[in-house]
């Protein structure tokens, strides 16, 4: 390159990666295990191992037991002891028993979890730790989780207080809230998380992403099959547009444009939202194919979590992958919502991430952004010898910017400061390209409201008992007979949007094998 691109280009101030993508370190070199020898906590432990043999980590459990809770519990009972035991030398006795045997007992117990997760470790040669802990469970195993010493915490969804019906307990939910690292949840006992197949969730976000490479490294290692989904929801400003449409006076309707707003917003969603969600899974393809490997790609239409645990009971999957937030959450958020709910509601376990990652810059441009017509003759003013450079810097500002399509003004904006002190022409070319302006007229929706129903249609819309709810899915059944333009709303509109109750419970006992204790060893 010539010696005087740097007066037309800062190298430093605009670097370029133009080489393979940045590397993250997805091992986990040092694993904390919540134990209680339950069911969910014994496959933990076998998948805590598998992970270990992957990374030569050191593996450490931890039990956590209340003494001090226990020994003021029975201070509270002791009313209720038979009359002989209620004599003041007597009682004294009984409490220094009971002190003696919640202390020792408790502990014992507690290494003999240990005990047992050790010789586990000790069978794959597996260098361990054991974590004795006293205090309020699941404030005391996050306090140990956040200490610095972990990459990684492993437990299971339910614990020795587990129920018929149970898909997750307190202590766990509280915990992954609270963690401070990747946090792997057991929901299957007796199901290998390696197993296949592997889901990764994919928003745009940077922790989504670096779930993704995660869940490329375990299903190359482990050789399974590797799925990536990425879900949005197409019906929800429809729903919303048609809610405001009841409430707006005649006079708000005109002063709020409601119809061209409503058009507009139609557009953008039914084009732009797929094509955004569809851009993360041309990414995704790219990176497989740097890290060599083979991965399915899913785009999904619904309220994602549940668009995803659709999809991942449909495939029987044994591992989910996402980041604990997604691209919508702010700095106090402490789990994303569609994370959340898929910890609830998942069959399968699930890893969630807090780890970050961003592919190149000209990688996610490529799949997720457009340059006008404007902008591409604005870019020909510009000295061949830093085209491209100056191209990956304007992909970078309209990233950060967060514009999908590049127009003249964005290209002005963003090598403004790069063209040196008499160069004008660019500028001149921008101011010219800037004033072509297409209007476009926008139509009123046809048929927006009010859509035929088939009876059939109608007869399944009316079981919904809730009427706010039946006005929800009234909507959203509209939408897609509107997507796929339908004259009138037939049954297979809205059967995605109704359940069942007896067809979901019989899905849930086939494909959910720990919503029912019978399943669990005891």
């Amino acid at each position: 390159m010539p010696s005087n691109t740097a007066s037309h280009l800062d190298l430093q101030e605009h670097p370029l990666s133009t080489g393979a993508s940045p590397t993250l370190d997805t091992s986990y070199r040092s694993i904390l295990i919540a134990v209680d020898s339950s069911a969910h906590s014994n496959q933990a432990t076998e998948d805590a191992i598998e992970l270990g043999r992957l990374y030569q980590s050191v593996i450490s459990a931890s039990h956590v037991y209340a003494a001090q809770m226990h020994d003021l519990r029975f201070k509270q009972m002791e009313g209720g002891l038979p009359e002989q035991f209620k004599e003041e030398d007597e009682l004294e006795r009984q409490r220094d028993i009971h002190d003696s045997l919640i202390t020792k007992g408790l502990s014992i117990i507690t290494d003999s979890y240990l005990i047992q997760a050790e010789t586990i470790c000790n069978k794959a040669d597996l260098a361990f730790k054991g974590r004795s802990l006293e205090g309020k469970n699941y404030k005391t195993l996050v306090n140990e989780a956040n200490n610095g010493h972990y990459d990684l915490l492993v437990m299971g969804s339910l614990g020795l207080g587990a129920i018929q019906g149970s898909l997750i307990g307190t202590v766990c939910e509280r915990t992954v809230r609270r963690s401070a690292i990747d946090t792997l949840v057991i929901k299957q006992p007796k199901h290998s998380i390696k197993e296949g197949p592997i889901v990764a969730a994919l928003d745009g976000s940077k922790q989504s992403y670096a779930a993704l490479i995660t869940a490329f490294n375990l299903a190359k290692q482990w050789q399974v099959e590797l799925h990536i989904v990425s879900a949005f929801d197409p019906y929800y400003h429809y729903v919303a547009f048609n809610s405001i449409a009841n409430v707006l006076s005649d006079e708000a309707g005109k002063v709020f444009r409601f119809k061209e707003q409503e058009q507009l917003h139609e557009e953008i969603i039914d084009d732009g939202l797929a094509k955004i969600y569809q851009g993360h899974l041309d990414v995704a393809e790219q990176l497989a194919e740097e890290f060599a490997i083979t991965a399915h790609t899913h785009l999904l239409s619904g309220k994602p979590h549940h668009a995803i645990e659709n999809f991942i009971n449909e495939i029987n999957a044994s591992l989910l992958v996402m980041g604990k937030v997604g691209i919508h959450c702010d700095d106090e958020l402490d789990i994303g919502g569609n994370s959340e709910n898929l910890l609830r509601n998942s069959c399968c376990a699930i890893l969630l991430t807090q780890r970050e990652y961003t592919p190149r810059i000209e990688m996610i441009a490529e799949s997720t952004t457009t340059w006008s017509t404007q902008a591409e003759e604005a870019m020909q003013n510009i000295p061949p010898f830093v085209h491209n450079m100056a191209r990956a810097a304007i992909l970078r500002y309209a990233q950060q910017e967060g514009h999908t399509v590049i127009t003249a003004s964005i290209v002005h904006e963003a090598t403004k400061n790069m063209c040196p002190a008499g160069m004008k022409n660019l500028d001149d070319l921008v101011d010219a390209a800037t004033q072509v302006k297409q209007a476009k007229k926008i139509q009123p929706p046809s048929g927006a409201f009010n859509m035929d129903w088939s009876n059939d249609a109608n007869e399944i819309l009316q079981q919904v008992s809730d009427t706010t709810l039946r006005h929800n899915t009234k909507m959203r059944a509209e939408k897609r007979a509107l997507t796929e333009k339908a004259k009138q709303v037939e049954v297979a509109h809205i059967l995605p949007f109704v359940v069942n109750p007896k067809v979901k419970k019989q899905q849930q006992s086939s494909k959910c094998p720990f919503s029912s204790m019978d399943n669990i060893d005891q």
